[in-house]
Parts: C-alpha cells; sequence; structure tokens
C-alpha cells in the first residue's frame, strides 16, 4: 500500500548582494503563491496535507524524544486510505535495556503483539459468529455451558456480562501460579470466587474472557485458535493474523514488546497495585522470562498458562489485517459481496449500554483514544500499546499501533503512557473531518 511521504522544507540563506539569490526568492515565492491557489482550489488536498503533517509530527516526536521505539497507523475513511505510515523501530533495546548496535526499523508490514485488541478482533467476533448462526444467545446464563457456573451467585452470570465486564468475575489473578494449560486455566478460574456482585460494576476483566473463550472451544467443538483462523481470519482474508507466530514459521518481522514481563511481577510482589491473594505466595513459582520478548505474546497468564492462546490476549496481527475486521464492521457485517455477520448481529454488539460500552467493544467517547468521538463511534485498546478508534457516522477508523514496552519501565515502575498521543492523534483525524 503507498504511502504519502511529507516533503520538509530546506533552510536557504539569503544574501541582499547576491542577485541570483534574489531572482530565485522571487521564483520561490511564485511557487509558493500557486501552491496555495491549487490547495484552495481542491481543498480536500490542503487538509490531507495537513493531517499528514501533524500525525506525522504527533508520532515521530514521540520517537525522536525516545518516549517509545516505534510506531505504525493507518488513518481510513470513506473506503480510502488518507495515510498509512512507519516510524521508528521495531526493535530498539534487548534484554536489560541495552540499546542495540543496530535497531530494526519499523515498516507497516510489522506483527505486533495486540494485547487486549484480541478481546474484540478475535473474541468477540467468534462470539457475534456463534450468536449470528444461532448458536449462543448473549443472555444465556454461563453456566449453560460451563458447569462451573452453573451454581450458587455464578448461575445468574450471562454471555452478556462477559461481554461488558460485568460478571462479577476477578479483573486479574496470576493464573500460571496454579495452572499451566487452558484446562487448568479454566478450571481454575471456575473455583474462584466471585469478586463483584453480578451485573452492578462494569469491572475490567481478563479472566471473564478468558472464560468466553472457553465458550468458544465447547460450543464450536474446535480449539480457540483454530476456530478464529477457520471461520474468522482466513475468511477475511487476515492472512497476517495468528496466536503464536513464531510456530507458523510464515513470519520474520515482528514488533518486540518488554524484557520479560517486569510489570506482571511487580502486579505479583507488589501490593500498593491492588493485587492482594491470600492464596498465592510471590515466591512459591519462577518460571519468568529473562530475555526480550518478540513473537512471543507478552501478557503473562496467556503464555505461561495458556502456551500463547487466550481469550483475553495472545493474537499478533498487522495493521493492515486489523483494517480488514474493522471495514466489515464499518460495513454492517459485508466483507466484499458477502454477508459475513448479519446487519442485525452487528448492531446488537455495538448498541450502547449503561455503562457505555457496548458488547467487547468500548464505546464510551471520554476514553483518550476516541476522546469526544461522535455518538456510535466504538474501539479498544491493548496493553503492549494499541488501539483501535471507529468511528461510523463518519466513515471513519484510526488504528496506531505503538511498541511502547520495548524502551523498557520507566524510574515510576510504569510503562510510557500512551494516552496522550493517542488522544492527539484523534483530535487531528476528527479535526480534518470537520
Amino acid at each position: 500500500m503507498m504511502t504519502q511521504k511529507i516533503n520538509r522544507p530546506e533552510t536557504i540563506a539569503i544574501t541582499a548582494a547576491n542577485c541570483h539569490t534574489r531572482m530565485l526568492l522571487l521564483w520561490l515565492a511564485f511557487l509558493v503563491m500557486g501552491s496555495h491557489a491549487i490547495a484552495q482550489s481542491t481543498g480536500s488536498i490542503g487538509k490531507r496535507d495537513l493531517l499528514i503533517a501533524t500525525v506525522d509530527s504527533i508520532l515521530q516526536s514521540q520517537v525522536d524524544s525516545n518516549h517509545i521505539p516505534g510506531a505504525v497507523i493507518e488513518i481510513k475513511k470513506d473506503g480510502a486510505v488518507l495515510y498509512e505510515q512507519a516510524f521508528g523501530f521495531a526493535q530498539k533495546y534487548v534484554y536489560g535495556n541495552q540499546l542495540m548496535a543496530a535497531p530494526e526499523p519499523m515498516t507497516t508490514g510489522h506483527l505486533f503483539d495486540i494485547a487486549s485488541l484480541t478481546k474484540v478482533i478475535g473474541t468477540t467476533t467468534a462470539i457475534m459468529l456463534l450468536a449470528d448462526h444461532g448458536l449462543i444467545r448473549v443472555d444465556d446464563p454461563v453456566g449453560k455451558y460451563v458447569p462451573a457456573f452453573d451454581s450458587g451467585d455464578k448461575k445468574r452470570i450471562s454471555i452478556r456480562h462477559l461481554l461488558t465486564h460485568t460478571s462479577g468475575i476477578y479483573e486479574w489473578y496470576p493464573l500460571y501460579y496454579r495452572a499451566s494449560n487452558r484446562q487448568e486455566t479454566y478450571k481454575l478460574i471456575g473455583q474462584l470466587p466471585l469478586k463483584f456482585p453480578v451485573g452492578e460494576q462494569r469491572r475490567y476483566s481478563d479472566l471473564g474472557f478468558t472464560i468466553l473463550g472457553e465458550i468458544i472451544e465447547i460450543v464450536s467443538g474446535q480449539p480457540l485458535d483454530r476456530f478464529m483462523r477457520d471461520n474468522i481470519f482466513i475468511p477475511l482474508g487476515m492472512d497476517h493474523t495468528t496466536y503464536n507466530p513464531l510456530k507458523t514459521g510464515r513470519f520474520s518481522k515482528i514488533a518486540a514488546t518488554s524484557h520479560g514481563n517486569p510489570y506482571e511481577h511487580r502486579m505479583v510482589y507488589d501490593s500498593s497495585l491492588g493485587f492482594i491473594f491470600s492464596d498465592i505466595n510471590p515466591t512459591q513459582w519462577n518460571g519468568w522470562r529473562t530475555y526480550t520478548l518478540r513473537g512471543e505474546v507478552n501478557d503473562g497468564n496467556a503464555w505461561y498458562a495458556n502456551a500463547g492462546v487466550s481469550g483475553a490476549a495472545g493474537l499478533f496481527a498487522t495493521v493492515d489485517d486489523l483494517q480488514k475486521l474493522v471495514d466489515m464492521l464499518l460495513a454492517k457485517g459485508k466483507a466484499g459481496k458477502r454477508q459475513f455477520i448479519s446487519e442485525n448481529t452487528v448492531d446488537l454488539f455495538l448498541t450502547k449500554d449503561s455503562f457505555k460500552n457496548g458488547l467487547g467493544w468500548m464505546m464510551d467517547n471520554a476514553n483518550a483514544f476516541m476522546k469526544n468521538a461522535p455518538a456510535g463511534s466504538f474501539g479498544h485498546t491493548g496493553f503492549t500499546g494499541t488501539s483501535i478508534a471507529v468511528v461510523p457516522s463518519l466513515n471513519l477508523s484510526v488504528i496506531l499501533l505503538i511498541n511502547r514496552q520495548n524502551t523498557g519501565l520507566l524510574a515510576t515502575g510504569e510503562y510510557f503512557n500512551t494516552n496522550p498521543i493517542r488522544q492527539q492523534v484523534f483530535k487531528a483525524v476528527l479535526d480534518y473531518c470537520q
């Protein structure tokens, strides 16, 4: 896909005594006036150039300041790509935060660990397909499919509750301390008590989406990764979307993420983060990775406890592949000439609830990545630095992928906050549309 390059003006030294330079100046002025006239007669071109220059400046400045190693962006409106570009590096540091002698340049063809975008690109879409074919209903009790949820207060939990993060299930738990494969993971989550009342508050839960993965496997009779591959990625032409990309042997361009799992290590050892488990002794498990992750999912529960495949995290994808799924949703479920998912099902999942979110997708325009978006907009983010914002009323989408973790943790023990970048970019896009 072609990208538009930005021409940056050079500085021209002018001396009053130089006649040739004065003539050159007059010639340049003539060209500038001509370009302004062209821009006025084709305003959309001028606006597009301004958008590209603005986004280019935002992202390149963050790379130059070493806030982020690199990024890839794709902006699409009315079926046409306005801007697709790569910035910085796919990998800049190795384990120990050591600067590479020759950092790997980022390209638009690099796969990213999309983290929690897995929840919407993979898991939510899979649930949409099952519902669209009448194999499940979103208001079915989870206990209808998972016996561990067919008793006590858990009987009240529906698939809708899992999709909207209102089930009352733990937000996060270090599953790998007590589980080493998907079946053990599903069993462990089923044994954990509820942490919050069912349906009364939205508490973003990785564990809830892990159980959605179990439901997909039970209903389809297929492993989660195979169901998604056969029923979502292959039909939509998403040839660069997969779990465990290194195992496929097909991909060499993959953006690096963290150096081991230092933040999750904090989550287990540092109680000030709010994750306190009476049944977990932090020292009882020590399988932490001690190398830079590239092609292995960053999420510890997905990697250590689920062999890289989870309903909550684990997918890798390129920006163009993500765009294909977004295009299908913007087309009300159509992919080319085929109705991939019915319009009614798309509308069901993209209807805002009392917590200002859809089913799986976020719809609250107070979020930085879609700040002040028009009604009906939706999107999601991922912990690694990924985000998608979609504005159906403007036939617009903004996909921004940042490999923020490769710079390592800050002195605060946190990763660099990409929300201001997301907000600036999205504002520039909205300004272009006005």
